[in-house]
């Protein structure tokens, strides 16, 4: 087991109508509020009407960011600076979901540098410092409500990039499974996925000895799986959104990594398709990660059987290791298909034209990944694969 770390200084408040103690929750930081939302579903669920009045209830000044992309682009994040500058912003509430949260962390760090926050995605600067931010969060997928990690994307040059730091964590992020209820089947599979996904990356390690690290991984992928279908089997169970909200929450706020050597190359190849082809990042990752599993899997075959047995629960008698290996990364494939996960690019009407553009930038500082780190003619097979 590696050495490590963990620090985590938001405040998760979850559960029924919870909302109801925003106003409480922001009042420490001031009353000049950022609201920040997507495409104005939040109008329609009645949501935004309950935040407004929990924001009235505090005197708060309430200026508004709507329209954020679900791949957030950085000309909307510089609306958002720009409003946190003129109308000398205290305090950034984010309502929705991952990208919205993404949009208001870039914005929080945009508003206190004098440079471009694009800077942040690029290692030309460092995030010293920005303004508090809150979330209320409306669908099960990223984990950004508890995390310091954010992804932006600059349309103009088809470029999708990552910033982080425990500066933009959440002071505090609300978590109310009733708020997830309207989420339409497509989207509430894109969220299955991302969570699923964001388990992968953490959990393929090359690192050894790490039993609880691993239990925990399992858990959240067998808790995902079971509650995935039964929430779109009927989307107002409650149970159901509940531990597919929490699952998203743990899978990414800091619990999975400690003492493992993480991955995340999948990631880095999914940005780059979403970059020039704006899908959901789900689909993506339900078409790329069977093929990077087939790509990579002798690496550590025996992560992988494990990952067969445990998860997927393959009989491994009279099997060859490769066979039960195969067999886990099979299951995970036919689970996505079953749920509604499409299995190729082509299915997104994606062909072969940019896959080089696509590899080159997503090995533009090296190789990625540590399970197998993968060059630009490994990620090529990989995105071939995948058409």
């Amino acid at each position: 087991m590696n050495a490590f770390e963990l620090y985590n200084p938001t405040k998760l408040v979850f559960g029924a109508d919870k909302v109801g103690q925003l106003g409480e929750l922001i009042e420490p930081y001031g009353k000049r509020v950022l609201l920040v939302y997507g495409g104005g579903s939040i109008k329609t669920t009645g949501l935004y009407d309950d935040v407004l009045f929990q924001l009235n209830k505090i005197g708060a000044a309430v200026f508004e960011l709507p329209g954020i992309e679900p791949n957030p682009r950085l000309t909307t994040v510089n609306k958002g600076i720009a409003i946190c500058r003129e109308e000398k912003i205290e305090f950034i509430l984010a309502v929705g979901g991952g990208s919205v949260l993404d949009a208001a962390k870039a914005i929080a760090a945009g508003a206190l540098y004098s440079g471009d926050v694009w800077d942040f995605t690029i290692h030309k600067a460092v995030i010293q410092e920005a303004l508090p931010l809150g979330t209320v969060l409306t669908l099960a997928a990223t984990g950004s409500e508890m995390n310091g990690n954010a992804v932006i994307s600059n349309w103009e040059t088809k470029q999708k990039r990552a910033l982080g730091s425990k500066q933009v964590y959440p002071r505090f992020s609300i978590l109310d499974p009733k708020l997830t209820y309207s989420v339409p089947p497509n989207q509430t599979v894109n969220g299955i996925v991302d969570i699923m996904s964001h388990v992968f990356e953490q959990y393929f390690s090359l690192t050894t000895d790490v039993p609880l690290q691993e239990r925990f991984a399992e858990s959240i992928l067998l808790t995902v799986i079971e509650n995935g279908e039964k929430a779109l089997a009927d989307g107002r169970d409650y149970d159901a959104r509940a531990n597919l909200l929490l699952s998203g929450t743990y899978a990414l706020n800091g619990t999975l990594p400690n003492g493992v050597t993480t991955d995340w190359a999948t990631h880095g190849i999914e940005h780059e398709v979403s970059a020039i082809y704006d899908i959901p990042h789900g689909a993506g990752l339900a078409i790329l990660f069977p093929n990077w599993m087939k790509y990579v899997y002798k690496e550590r075959v025996g992560k992988f059987v494990q990952y067969a047995v445990r998860v997927w629960q393959v009989d491994p008698t009279s099997k060859s290791d490769d066979e039960i290996a195969l067999e886990g990364i099979e299951a995970t494939r036919a689970y996505f298909t079953r749920i509604g996960a499409p299995a190729t690019l082509g299915e997104l009407g994606i062909g072969g034209e940019h896959l080089d553009r696509m590899a080159d930038e997503a090995t533009r500082f090296g190789p990625i990944g540590s399970f197998k780190p993968l060059t630009k003619e490994d990620v090529l097979r990989i995105l071939e694969a995948s058409l």
